[in-house]
């Protein structure tokens, strides 16, 4: 009996797929491919202070950019920015995730509760964080006082470490309740049997959680951290409410080294060699962290 080549059979079979992924694919170019490409290119312009296009500039930008003596500092708060919030993120929200998978009354009022950040405007949550830290009129400085911890209102997003930190604190707040949902619904996910068979094995509740739970977990985690590790990367409104009042670069990251060419420098054009950079150096991390973490091994094997 004449069979068709595989070749043909897999061209024929990807054909009478296109419809069905065409739209996606049409949508993946439109948001994602375009918008990539343009960037790139317009790093290789020479721009003035207001946008027009002067004509090509080959890699200056970039030289530009790397000639700015802050950099490596700023990369090495970029660093500290994501790897923080990322990790105290996954591990509150770890924790929040296995206490909300409990039966218990009020459950259902609790994990509403959990949504409230995620629901508000980041920029009004930051805002309302900035105004209760304010040296002078912020109430949790106030409270601070009155028990004694201060002798007087601290400026804590006056100064760059201390403002970073909130940021830090900031973040992990707006980003707890995506993680705590996405781990929550990887628990939910496993079957009941597995928890009961480690307790019949006499594994401690550590020992099921780390053997057991953990690992059918991966999928969840791994979702949530890349999405995390994108937002945190990306994230400007935060750290332009808390540092950006702030001289110098002592608490910037890549991100708001961007915002401030733009806005300070009129540098829109090393501004975008930067955001070049910023976009190599987001894929990198991803793909650093699939692959040495492997997060869907398991699911695989």
């Amino acid at each position: 009996m004449f069979r068709k080549p595989r070749n043909s059979v897999r061209r024929k079979g990807t054909l009478a797929a296109i419809p069905w992924i065409g739209p996606a694919l049409v949508l993946i170019a439109a948001i994602v491919a375009f918008p990539a490409c343009y960037m790139v290119w317009t790093s290789t312009r020479d721009l003035s202070d207001y946008g027009q296009d002067r004509g090509s500039a080959g890699l200056a930008n970039f030289r530009e950019l790397f000639r700015i003596p802050e950099l490596g500092s700023v990369l090495a708060h970029t660093v500290i920015w994501v790897v923080a919030v990322v990790l105290i993120t996954l591990v509150l929200s770890a924790g929040l995730a296995q206490f909300l998978a409990k039966d218990f009354p009020g459950r259902t009022a609790v994990r509403m509760a959990v949504l409230v950040p995620w629901a508000a405007s980041v920029v009004m949550t930051t805002t309302i964080f900035y105004y209760m830290l304010d040296p002078d009129v912020g109430i949790a400085n106030r409270f601070l006082v009155d028990i004694g911890l201060l002798d007087r209102g601290f400026g804590f997003t006056k100064q760059p470490t201390p403002a970073f930190l909130v940021a830090i604190g900031v973040a992990v707040f707006v980003s707890i309740p995506f993680t705590t949902y996405t781990i929550l619904a990887g628990l939910q996910s496993i079957p009941a049997e597995v928890g009961e068979a480690g307790r019949v094995d006499g594994a401690s509740a550590w020992q099921r959680y780390r053997f057991l739970t953990l690992p059918q977990l991966r999928p969840a985690i791994a979702v949530a951290t890349i999405i995390n590790i994108i937002n945190s990367f990306n994230s400007l409104p935060i750290l332009q409410v808390i540092t950006g009042s702030i001289a110098g670069f002592e608490a910037d990251t890549t991100t708001t080294l961007m915002f401030k060419l733009i806005r300070q420098n009129r540098a829109i054009d090393v501004a975008a060699a930067m955001s070049v950079l910023n976009f190599v150096l987001i894929i990198v991390i991803i793909a650093i962290y699939v692959k040495v973490i492997r997060p869907t091994r398991e699911v695989d094997g």
